[in-house]
């Protein structure tokens, strides 16, 4: 059975930090992408951070220089680190896995999300 549990949400003050982890089972974890999204109150699902396969990274401009995603591939595991974090980044955050052959693709997993509050 395909897994994947997001852990490391809570309340942080602005400013401050938090690692999410996303610990993956059921399936060859080093040959999907892997990414973060998340989703506030009355707005859009959003990705925020994707790392591929081969370790390249993408960022939401909203993140850039203050979140960094990571993966372990012996732990089967994917990280978020968010640094300065401020009350615009609150929302539910989600992991993501994607499988592609021949540029299709083929599955599309979802974790059941985290929270994070970002407040005084």
């Amino acid at each position: 059975q395909v897994q994947l549990e997001e852990s490391g949400g809570g309340l942080v003050q602005p400013g401050g930090s938090l690692r999410l982890s996303c610990a993956a089972s059921g399936f060859t974890f080093s040959n999907y992408g892997m990414s973060w999204y998340r989703q506030a109150p009355g707005k859009e699902r959003e990705l925020v951070a994707a790392i591929t396969s081969t370790g390249g990274t993408n960022y939401a401009d909203s993140v850039k220089g203050r979140f960094t995603i990571s993966r372990d591939n012996g732990k089967k595991t994917v990280y978020l680190q968010m640094n300065s974090l401020k009350p615009e980044d609150t929302a539910d955050y989600y992991c993501n896995a994607q499988r592609r052959r021949w540029g299709t693709l083929e599955y599309d997993y979802w974790g059941q999300g985290t929270q994070v509050t970002v407040s005084s």
